[in-house]
């Protein structure tokens, strides 16, 4: 049914426009210009889950590594504001979410920073939950500014991230997942958990949609043999 607030000049108009971002647009993954994201590089972004372990020792499951194709796309989306590649990054982060969630749990996102979002204009973690299929509960806001992760080492990233984030309000014993998009040392994962363990909520699991190959170098950087890929 055609929309009697749009015109037909404005629709060509806006097709016009659509048609000039495909244009000017080139994979993420290899440059290819003309598309968002050519179907080579589609396929690198199926799940390849791996299991890593936080300070606290808390086991997390990400979806894909963070490198090649994958860290190309996830930084596209969140440095450059390609939401339209939340959409396949959200079908590899579902791969994961099925295998630890239940009928009565909730996928509560990692908070993003007021800073942020206002530079974006949206917050990835609940972003790529959304694009997974699932509602986000955002039981947990930041709580401060804190110095950008990048370039800290595991105890630097652990003091920074304490006091980082509060609970919205009391869990009552709800179960929840806790999701977040890239996990490097885990210290973001244990202060949410701890904050919403304090808060009466039940983690019964985390889940990130990728894993920084940092893990790899201190043995906590496993695959999952037993997890098979979803077409």
């Amino acid at each position: 049914m055609t929309d009697p607030t749009v015109s037909p000049t404005g629709i060509r108009a806006l097709g016009r426009e659509a048609l000039a971002f495909l244009l000017a647009a080139t994979c993420p993954g290899c440059d290819e210009p003309g598309t968002l994201l050519c179907d080579p590089c589609r396929g690198r972004l199926q799940a390849s889950p791996v299991d890593v372990r936080t300070p606290q020792g808390r086991v997390v499951r990400a979806a894909l590594t963070y490198e090649g194709v994958a860290a190309r796309c996830i930084r596209r989306m969140k440095d450059d504001g390609e939401t339209l590649l939340a959409r396949p990054l959200g079908t590899a982060l579902a791969v994961v979410l099925p295998s630890v969630a239940g009928s009565a749990v909730s996928m509560v996102p990692v908070p993003t920073s007021g800073a942020a979002f206002r530079r974006r204009g949206y917050r990835v973690p609940e972003l790529l939950i959304r694009r997974a299929g699932v509602r986000p509960l955002r039981a947990l806001s930041a709580a401060h500014a804190r110095r950008d992760q990048r370039g800290l080492d595991v105890s630097a990233r652990a003091r920074n991230a304490e006091g980082s984030v509060r609970a919205r309000f009391q869990g009552a014993g709800a179960r929840v997942i806790l999701v977040d998009d890239v996990v490097t040392t885990g210290a973001t994962i244990d202060e949410a958990s701890l904050v919403l363990d304090r808060a009466g909520f039940e983690v019964v699991a985390a889940v990130t949609l990728a894993a920084t190959p940092l893990h790899g170098r201190h043995s906590a950087f496993t695959s999952d043999p037993s997890t098979t890929r979803r077409n």
